[in-house]
């Protein structure tokens, strides 16, 4: 392959192709060296300058499904989830279910008196004695960025927040942390104020250990937007529902009756979702905490 070959990402900016990057992608969905070697191969063919890395994705894509559904499944994981929308819902739900396999108690939506006003909460986690306030910021566009203006914004909902939270008198033995969970990234900017004034911020490969993609390949969460088994207007009647994991299809197979998935496709459609829940069963709930606080209490008095 041409390694000075410049291609085209979602937002407009030029980037020299990454032959080893698009070979690590492949290795993170478990694909072999076999399969990898194949797509390769046919990609190197297929390469021209400009080439937007949505086609490149899209070619390697299709030659996994061919192959084998679940691994095109979780390659197509980032796109999945910007399937999750409009209404950002399920996304919250999908952040707070990640959240619940690291041993959190997890509520969703949320109303919650403030200092000086009331603030509807995406998700609020407790953990021992952590209590997490988390916002949720979904999109559905490739290139989008969370610049500096969403941090800045929800750390003065936090710091209202927390202002109350104090209050209590079981605060002393509390540590209070504000979260900001996005399945794009943030800019540069955003990063610096989040280290700067203490507010955990979880993008799709941001931070270097347990970004979103870590957690999610981490714990075996997937959505149901992954499926390959899945025709649209089915994976929208089930997010309809609320029902929003792999897992949830894998425990009660009777969803996708109701979603009307054919009695003989039903057998393709539950070998995907437990080829993609395999890893679950096998570790069981992870009890890695990726949001520790960055301060305690006591000695913020």
């Amino acid at each position: 392959m041409d390694k000075g070959l410049l291609i085209t990402k979602a937002s407009g900016e030029s980037v020299q192709f990454s032959e080893e990057k698009l070979k690590h992608s492949l290795q993170k969905a478990g694909a072999t060296l076999s399969q990898i070697d194949t797509v390769m191969d046919e990609i190197a063919g297929k390469l021209y300058p400009g080439m937007p890395t949505k086609a490149i994705y899209k070619l390697a894509f299709n030659m996994l499904k061919g192959n084998s559904r679940h691994l095109a499944a979780k390659y197509q994981l980032k796109a999945a989830i910007m399937e999750l929308g409009p209404s950002g819902f399920p996304f919250e739900k999908y952040v707070g279910e990640i959240l619940r396999r690291q041993g959190y108690s997890v509520k969703i939506g949320e109303m919650v008196q403030g200092q000086c006003v009331q603030h509807e909460i995406d998700v609020i986690a407790v953990l021992g004695q952590l209590q997490v306030m988390v916002e949720c910021k979904y999109h559905n566009m490739r290139g989008t960025i969370c610049d500096v203006k969403i941090p800045l914004y929800i750390q003065s909902r936090f710091k209202d927040v927390e202002a109350q939270w104090m209050k209590s008198p079981k605060s002393l033995a509390m540590a209070y942390q504000g979260c900001v969970v996005t399945n794009t990234r943030f800019s540069d900017d955003a990063m610096q104020y989040g280290s700067c004034a203490g507010l955990k911020l979880i993008g799709w490969d941001y931070p270097a250990t347990g970004s979103l993609k870590d957690q999610i390949d981490a714990l075996g969460l997937y959505p149901i937007t992954c499926l390959t088994s899945l025709t649209k207007s089915e994976k929208q009647y089930l997010l309809d529902k609320k029902i929003v994991l792999c897992l949830e299809l894998n425990d009660n197979p009777k969803l996708l009756e109701r979603a009307g998935v054919k009695e003989a496709r039903m057998v393709t459609v539950l070998q995907e979702t437990r080829q993609l829940c395999n890893h679950l069963a096998a570790n069981g709930t992870q009890k890695t905490n990726y949001i520790s606080p960055t301060r305690n209490n006591s000695n913020n008095e």
